[in-house]
């Protein structure tokens, strides 16, 4: 029923918002009574929530709070280093070819392996796995692999996209459906496209129940006549979870070698429904792509990643934590626990914020140790939003990797349904054909070398 649709109205969401603006550091300690009470009443008091938010929203920061965190492009600017490793090139079309295809492909492949486990909390994920004999992970979970007496003693619900289930044709998910989105986007508007028009190619092409969280209080403001980026302030609780970070990738993709452009096209798709560290993911996210087709180490990747995110914010000083537990020998298990010490995946608003699965994708990317299968399973084995960070990680690796870094155990098709108008089903050489075909039309291809160094303008080479 349409009363029990989620994400839709605020009351329902109070203690998020509180807990959501005390992470944006503001005095709001004295509502957290109320606004339980709010959450726990009866419908019908939509109004007097959208008041008190605007209540909370309006305080000021507390004494000592450390975070810098501006949501304009300009300042955001301003708070990042953009001190970027050196990158190399790619030495040919076919070479970037190669890793399109391999970002395609892999950002897929991480979605269909976390999809199935998607909400289910560590302490029932990980005896799943143990007693199917995928632990460490190492392969797709399949429904044949479960016994009866394992389904009954972890109250499993087996009506999900396990891999023996699914078929020839991976089913929609909105980690597929915005990269395949943002493609249209660029199609439809160019390189220049607006956050209006954004929200514009959400309305005309994605249908509202297929958002979630963020995505759908961000639609519901644009039907009443509400404009980006006010789409993201208002009456959303959910402005800082992970639905950004999982739009950027086409950005990165179109991108090579150009993480700076990629963040700032990233920029103006985030800020129509996230501010602050949601919008940040998503650039970091779309800049780390676009390091990834020219660099192969997968430090300097993050590093990219983290030059165009504001140095004094929560997620650039929750990536580096994953990246100094990493170089100081820290092993991958521990880091784990270290994620869940710090973010309790029982409070859906942690378990779906922007930081914690962005610290999680860091570790599904450091220590994969260049092995593609290692890193979507480690990004799906730590819980969390899996299918985002086994997506995103995916991706990351994917690009860095080619398409011949993916083993045919995990890319067993190439066929993907979205929700996208005009896009119910594609296949990933088609994708990467268009995307190759955008490169070529609003990039100078600077990434790549040749024989005689230059590419013509049909990249016919």
């Amino acid at each position: 029923m349409l009363s029990e649709q989620l994400w839709i109205r605020l009351q329902p969401y109070m203690k998020t918002e509180w807990r959501q603006c005390m992470d944006e550091g503001l005095s709001v300690e004295k509502f957290e009574i109320v606004c339980s009470k709010l959450e726990e009443a009866q419908n019908g008091r939509e109004e007097e929530a959208g008041r008190i938010a605007l209540e909370m929203q309006s305080c000021p920061v507390r004494p000592g709070y450390a975070y810098k965190e501006p949501s304009g492009l300009t300042a955001i600017k301003a708070a990042s280093s953009h001190v970027f490793p050196v990158f190399g090139k790619v030495h040919d079309i076919d070479s970037l070819r190669e890793k399109i295809n391999g970002a395609w492909t892999g950002r897929i492949v991480g979605c269909l392996l976390g999809k199935p486990v998607e909400g289910m909390y560590r302490e029932k994920l990980w005896p799943m796995l143990r007693e199917t004999g995928n632990f460490p992970m190492h392969k797709y979970m399949e429904k044949k692999d479960f016994t009866d007496e394992l389904i009954k003693g972890l109250e499993l619900n087996l009506n999900r996209c396990w891999r023996d289930t699914v078929g020839e044709i991976i089913p929609p998910d909105d980690d597929t459906n915005y990269t395949v989105f943002a493609m249209k986007l660029l199609e439809t508007y160019g390189p220049n496209f607006t956050s209006e028009d954004v929200m514009e190619g959400w309305l005309r092409w994605l249908p509202m129940l297929a958002t979630c969280t963020a995505e759908r209080a961000a639609y519901r403001n644009a039907g009443t006549g509400i404009l980006p980026p006010e789409t993201a302030t208002y009456r959303n609780p959910f402005r800082e979870w992970i639905g950004a970070q999982i739009r950027g990738d086409f950005f990165g993709y179109i991108n090579p070698g150009n993480p700076e452009s990629a963040a700032e096209s990233a920029y103006r798709d985030a800020s129509v429904s996230h501010v602050k560290n949601g919008i940040y993911g998503e650039m970091w996210v779309a800049a780390m792509l676009a390091a990834a087709a020219v660099c192969g180490d997968v430090t300097d990747v993050i590093q990219a990643g983290l030059a165009v995110v504001p140095a004094m914010s929560r997620l650039s000083e929750d990536v580096r934590a994953v990246m100094d537990w990493h170089s100081s020998g820290v092993p991958a298990d521990e880091a784990i626990e270290r994620v869940h010490a710090k973010y309790n995946e029982y409070l859906e608003h942690d378990w779906c914020k922007t930081c914690p699965n962005a610290m999680i994708v860091t570790l599904g990317l450091l220590y994969a140790n260049g092995d593609f299968g290692r890193g979507i399973c480690l990004a799906v084995q730590a819980a969390f939003d899996t299918d985002c960070n086994g997506a995103t990680v995916g991706s990351v690796l994917g690009m860095m990797l080619g398409r011949s870094g993916i083993s045919p155990g995990w890319a067993f098709t190439d066929k993907l349904q979205t929700s996208i108008e005009g896009y119910n089903i594609v296949t990933v050489s088609a994708l990467t054909d268009k995307t190759m075909k955008m490169i070529e039309m609003i990039s100078d291809l600077g990434c790549i070398t040749t024989k005689n160094n230059h590419v013509s303008g049909n990249i016919d080479l």
